[in-house]
């Protein structure tokens, strides 16, 4: 009875409601049996080539043949451990920052963008205390996404807030700066972006940079002017008060912004910081164009292969789902967090 009272009350309360209630369970019982039939029931699971596979359902013995190259790219078949580890303290460091029971929560932030850049360079590039030296020509697939996304987000998010400051900043030098930065990337394509990077770094530099390297700062950039006017939005909604009350303090400026303003002000920010941090990891996608082979780029490589054509809606569908969930669960987190910390305020 809870049940019809519950279906009743949420999917036929209305005449309209129940027309779209009644449409959803079409769609479903239209299209749920071909799609299941096709992934699950009838898909090839096992083999090792294209002879296992049958007409009439995916081929996963394309996405088990290729997986390794998936997830590491071109990487060394013998040092792919680096990546394991490197991917597992990522992970350790997130769940260290992101689960408020654990002790030491203090140094979680400054290990997650200060020691771990250097730690996940040393392990992935080596060249030095112990480790062969991978180039990163050999990158790619899952660990290239994730690596990039990492990374333009730890250094977008510090110069996002300098940026966000410097656009409310009383000094009209500092705002012109700041305004023309934010406005300069953020009215260009990102894939313009990431080429232009590409070809203009090594002629402005006096090195030669490696073109992950230009790749990254393109993004760092476009992501970090998107990052600056969300945390602009959350210090202009800090009540003017508490700005008053840092100055009756005696507090100077940085030391009310850090400890008093900023905090606040990142609290409220936090839905458009993760919209912008899942953003970025979809839009690693795009340095395919600098031919860098990011997991999209290496599936969409690997479908070109003459012993697989034909497959390339199993590596698309394969990569999708990894998306997928990483987002979702990055946008599960953002929520959660957001309500912790609004619980956390409301008392």
């Amino acid at each position: 009875m809870k049940a019809l009272a519950w279906a009743r009350a949420n999917l036929f309360a209305t005449w309209i409601d129940a027309a779209i209630t009644l449409a959803c369970i079409w769609v479903v019982w239209r299209f749920l049996p071909p799609l299941l039939d096709w992934t699950i029931f009838k898909a090839a699971w096992l083999g090792d080539d294209r002879s296992a596979c049958s007409a009439g359902g995916a081929c996963w013995v394309f996405i088990r043949a290729r997986f390794d190259q998936f997830m590491y790219g071109l990487y060394p078949a013998a040092q792919t451990w680096r990546i394991d580890i490197a991917g597992a303290l990522l992970v350790i460091l997130g769940v260290w920052a992101g689960w408020r029971r654990l002790p030491g929560k203090r140094y979680a932030i400054p290990a997650v963008l200060v020691v771990y850049p250097f730690v996940g360079i040393w392990l992935l590039l080596g060249g030095f205390g112990g480790l062969p030296y991978v180039e990163t020509r050999q990158w790619g697939g899952l660990m290239l996404t994730v690596f990039m996304t990492v990374y333009a987000g730890i250094f977008a998010f510090p110069l996002g807030v300098l940026l966000a400051l410097g656009r409310q900043s009383n000094l009209p030098v500092i705002r012109t700066i700041s305004v023309a930065f934010i406005e300069f990337w953020r009215g260009v394509p990102i894939i313009a972006v990431i080429f232009l990077a590409s070809l203009l770094l090594p002629l402005i530099l006096p090195i030669n940079v490696d073109r992950l390297i230009r790749a990254v700062v393109g993004l760092t950039l476009v992501i970090a002017a998107y990052m600056a006017e969300a945390i602009r939005g959350g210090l202009q909604a800090v009540p003017k008060g508490q700005y008053e009350a840092a100055a009756a303090l005696g507090l100077g400026y940085w030391r009310a912004t850090i400890l008093i303003v900023l905090p606040q002000a990142l609290r409220i920010s936090l839905p458009a910081l993760a919209n912008e941090f899942i953003a970025l990891s979809k839009n690693t996608t795009l340095v395919l164009i600098v031919s860098l082979f990011d997991l999209l780029g290496i599936v969409h490589a690997a479908s070109a292969d003459p012993k697989w054509v034909g497959y390339n809606v199993e590596g698309y569908v394969f990569a999708g789902t990894i998306f997928w969930f990483a987002c979702f669960a990055m946008s599960r987190w953002s929520a959660s967090l957001e309500r912790r910390l609004g619980a956390a305020r409301s008392h």
